[in-house]
């Protein structure tokens, strides 16, 4: 399959096609290759060296191959969620109602995280980048790491703790507490939302590894001190690499 000579707007499963064996490798389970977007060795750093250096090793080796694709922009066909691979780069802004700040499939074997970074702010371009990798994490960790996530939010429904970390999550556990009956249980709906709320919650464990951030406060919000014990627990099962820290009383080590 032949890409444009221009590059103007070509499907992400083109270019995955015409460049996945031409891909520039960092490390032993991930590789880039950035189309239409020279990078700067800073703007290396920042978008690919950092944010991967700054992920613990036991949330790498449950990974699978990893091949990140950095775009201008990235496009949904016909402004709706399609299949990932028919998703477009294009080179132009696209319309707010068909514009993906990332995308991701699996070819042969292989998961391609595709990233449109034109016009995005870098801390919301590492949000991005450490969802995408959590929501692989969260397929491949073990049994053991998911029931205990499971069972801290069973605490939480139990003593009926208001909020989520992310919008995704808080969406879900509402649909779940309008069950009013075994919302704890191994259900459908119970499953879906401790699953995202444990995306969510990895995503802010991970971006905090790298950078230093804030967490929006509103009546969404999870309390403190109910989030400070979920981050607890995801250190414990996935400690930083060495010389990162999450809680501030680390730095004084």
């Amino acid at each position: 399959m032949s890409l444009p000579a221009d590059l103007t707007k070509v499907s992400v499963g083109q270019l995955v096609e015409q460049f996945g064996k031409e891909s520039i490798p960092l490390g032993n389970s991930f590789s880039y290759f950035a189309v239409a977007l020279p990078l700067a060795d800073e703007e290396m750093k920042e978008y690919l060296l950092d944010p991967i250096a700054a992920l613990p090793p036991d949330v790498v080796s449950v990974l699978p191959k990893v091949f990140i694709l950095l775009v201008p922009y990235l496009e949904r066909v016909n402004g709706k969620p399609g299949a990932a691979g028919e998703d477009l780069m294009t080179t132009e802004r696209p319309a707010e109602n068909r514009w993906l700040d990332s995308t991701g499939l699996l070819s042969e074997g292989l998961s391609v995280l595709a990233f449109g970074v034109r016009d995005q702010e870098m801390a919301d371009y590492h949000y991005h980048f450490y969802r995408a990798l959590s929501d692989l994490a969260a397929n491949h960790m073990g049994l053991e790491a998911e029931s205990r996530y499971f069972s801290l939010l069973r605490e939480e429904l139990n003593g009926r703790v208001h909020g989520e970390v992310d919008e995704r999550s808080w969406h879900l556990k509402q649909a779940l507490l309008r069950r009013q009956s075994g919302v704890r249980r191994e259900t459908k709906p119970f499953r879906a939302y401790a699953r995202q709320s444990l995306v969510d919650t990895m995503t802010l464990y991970l971006h905090g590894i790298c950078c230093d951030i804030d967490v929006d406060t509103g009546p969404r919000q999870l309390p403190s001190r109910y989030l400070r014990k979920r981050l607890q627990l995801l250190h414990s099962m996935y400690p930083p690499p060495k010389g990162y820290v999450v809680f501030p009383e680390d730095l004084k080590d």
